[in-house]
């Protein structure tokens, strides 16, 4: 018998055998009394059970049969459901997910991942890291002030420019003049300087509407589409990867999961997110910071990074992207510790140079030549303006508790 095997974090006044039993019991065939309606077969066949314990660490094995198998929303329901819940346990934290080759083959995976993208971008020989940026503010530009942010910001260096996770399709900025005015930009890029950068257009939406918002992205020229994978749902996401006509990699934002990730005890860990984006067909993901404004572990974005990139089944490789508060400075941190295939997005760290946003994308890109030199930013500045500049805004750090205390 095959099993989805799922660890899990527990806490709880019971002995944690009797916990694990718990946990197997209510997400397979158990509740919480004796019922006449139960046969010792159905048990054998379709009850979870626990494989191990490792101090507050439980697995718990659930028999291939009690899955749907490219049902997410039925998948989630059963590894990540009610347990969450239980008043017998006082947390509980879903840590990690291991599926077996007969889950992972009913599913497709990224259309590009990290290979498919360099050669898009023009980095496959290169192999350097990427710089992204956000259109800054987030929300409020017109479709032509957008367009103007972003070709100061593509001409400056950059290979990606997105959406913020906020900006869909809001009547001060349509998605269709949006993205026609900044595929006109793209283009005059590619143009002027004879590179690919690519415009990750947000289209989050329901399900339900997923692939009519994707075609309109693609009649109108464009060739990134971004989704919030958890306001819109996995399905949402899934959609979009199965449905063969949506040829353009799919850029994916983790926006809320902080209600979901943060509680270092209890909900569910980065990780098994990760996983599902990477099964559904995210090309890129938001995973985390060396150095950033954003909370994490270290230890676990790498982790997380990781198995982005391992060799998976027959998928293709996730492009992890750093975000949230990076800047020139910080640069040396993030590829030490994560390598170059990651995406370092810096929304600030690029427009909020003080010589503007062209300045600021140029002087990223050479925060990441010198690092892959290994020469330190501080000698490489000094032939480098631009990259001199933003260190002496920024330095190496910030302190983002004093900077938001301002």
């Amino acid at each position: 018998m095959e099993f989805v095997e799922c660890t899990y974090y527990v806490e709880s006044a019971m002995p944690i055998d009797r916990a694990a039993r718990a946990i197997a019991a209510e997400q397979s065939t158990g509740t919480w009394t004796d019922i006449s309606t139960k046969e010792k077969e159905v048990d054998e066949r379709l009850g979870a059970r626990v494989i191990d314990i490792d101090g507050s660490n439980v697995k718990i094995g659930f028999p291939i049969d009690l899955f749907e198998i490219d049902n997410i929303p039925q998948f989630l329901a059963t590894v990540a459901g009610n347990l969450f819940g239980l008043g017998a346990l006082k947390n509980v934290r879903l840590i990690e997910i291991k599926l077996p080759k007969s889950f992972l083959s009913e599913f497709k995976g990224p259309r590009f991942g990290i290979g498919g993208i360099r050669k898009k971008v023009g980095t496959l020989n290169e192999g350097r890291a990427h710089v992204g940026t956000i259109i800054k503010p987030k929300v409020g530009l017109s479709p032509k002030e957008t367009a103007e942010v972003a070709y100061n910001a593509g001409i400056g260096g950059c290979d990606l420019i997105k959406d913020d996770e906020t900006l869909t399709n809001q009547a001060f900025c349509p998605i269709v003049e949006r993205l026609e005015k900044v595929m006109e930009k793209i283009d005059k890029i590619k143009e002027e300087s004879g590179r690919t950068v690519l415009y990750a257009v947000n289209i989050t939406v329901g399900a339900e509407e997923i692939i009519e918002r994707a075609d309109i992205a693609m009649a109108h020229g464009a060739n990134m589409l971004m989704i919030d994978f958890l306001t819109a749902g996995f399905s949402a996401l899934k959609t979009l990867r199965d449905d063969d006509s949506v040829n353009l990699p799919i850029h994916v934002h983790r926006t809320m999961h902080g209600a979901i990730t943060r509680n270092s005890k209890h909900g569910i860990s980065m990780l098994p997110l990760a996983v599902i984006v990477r099964l559904c067909g995210g090309d890129q993901l938001h995973t985390g910071t060396a150095k950033g404004k954003m909370e994490s572990d270290l230890e676990e974005v790498k982790e997380i990074n990781d198995f982005l990139k391992s060799d998976w089944h027959s998928f293709k490789k996730v492009f992890p992207v750093a975000s949230g508060g990076l800047h020139p400075g910080v640069v040396p941190y993030e590829i030490n510790a994560f390598g170059n295939d990651v995406v370092l997005q810096a929304g600030g760290g690029i427009h909020g140079h003080p010589d503007g946003t062209t300045t600021g994308a140029k002087a990223m890109r050479q925060a990441v030549d010198a690092t892959r030199k290994n020469i330190p930013l501080e000698k490489y500045s000094l032939d480098h303006p631009e990259l001199l500049r933003a260190l002496e805004k920024w330095g190496r750090k910030v302190d983002w508790s004093e900077l938001y205390g301002k």
